[in-house]
């Protein structure tokens, strides 16, 4: 019974599996790479940063439009990602140890995990340490354009208030108009300041960008104002109001033609980014297995 005991023992023992006495995870490869991969791509991203800034020129003839600028970002952005992720497996899988008695199968599938550890980490370093420069070189000049663009209802209207006011008007106040229109006269006076024909021509001008179009009347007000003060003839004085709101709505809408080139560009811009980090994923598993493979060749 005892000789039957010590045999069982031992097909138990045997029946165990045996594990290696390293992890299949290779931290120290996985980190080095994923330094190498980050490292890369800041000198990549300063590089990007330098030719973006070669490309804005204060000539309009010569600088590059904000279409034409994403459009490069998106470029410059997919081959550092590339290049970086590439750099990061390779150096993941070429550095890591030796592992002894596993089939060729899992040796593969433990390079490629760590290759895409080590992208992972690289990405996690990127966003915590180089943020601020990828910030600035993908939405520099974007940001600019739709920062602009998007007051283009509101914002001129708000710098046009502020402007009337500086000149002695109390556009500031939202009421002024409504004030104003409750003391028209059927003919404005000829001998009134300046400063106040002005400040109550920019007010309605002001009302009427925030609603869309200068009311009927208000046009007629305005053309009087004109006629009164430089002496036109009433027809002369709305043909040149007609002008005037003419070149208004075509600022408007040139500034909300660039708000919505800016929003397309950031849209591209983020797909672009997004599929360019899969991308990258996988360049990084398949150099990782390729410096693996090599590693175990040596």
């Amino acid at each position: 019974m005892a000789v039957m005991v010590d045999t069982l023992g031992v097909d138990a023992v045997n029946r165990q599996p045996l594990e290696g006495p390293t992890s299949g995870v290779a931290w120290p490869a996985i980190i080095g790479g994923a330094l190498a991969a980050a490292a890369l791509s800041l000198i990549l991203l300063a590089l990007g940063a330098g030719f973006g800034l070669s490309t804005v020129s204060p000539w309009s003839s010569s600088a590059a439009s904000a279409k034409t600028f994403a459009i490069l970002t998106a470029v410059w952005l997919i081959v550092t990602q590339w290049l970086a992720s590439g750099l990061g497996g390779y150096l993941t899988g070429r550095l890591r140890t030796k592992w002894v008695g596993l089939h060729t199968h899992e040796v593969f599938f433990r390079d490629t995990a760590n290759g895409f550890l080590a992208w992972a980490t690289a990405s996690v370093i990127g966003v915590a340490f180089l943020a601020s420069a990828a910030s600035t070189v993908v939405s520099g000049t974007a940001n600019v354009v739709a920062g602009v663009a998007s007051g283009a209802a509101s914002g001129a209207g708000q710098a046009a208030t502020q402007t009337a006011a500086g000149s002695g008007g109390t556009s500031a106040d939202p009421t002024a108009y409504f004030v104003d229109s409750l003391f028209r006269a059927d003919r404005p006076a000829a001998d009134a300041s300046d400063s106040d024909t002005r400040a109550q021509t920019m007010r309605i001008l002001v009302h009427g960008m925030r609603n869309g179009e200068l009311p009927a009347p208000d046009k007629a007000y305005v053309a009087q104002l004109v006629a009164a003060r430089t002496g036109l003839s009433q027809a002369d004085a709305e043909k040149r109001v007609d002008e005037v709101v003419a070149q208004e709505k075509a600022a408007e809408q040139q500034l909300r033609q660039g708000a919505e080139a800016a929003r397309k560009a950031g849209m591209y811009l983020s797909i672009f980014t997004g599929v360019s980090m899969l991308m990258g994923a996988f360049i990084a598993c398949a150099a990782a297995a390729l410096g693996g493979r090599q590693r175990d060749l040596h």
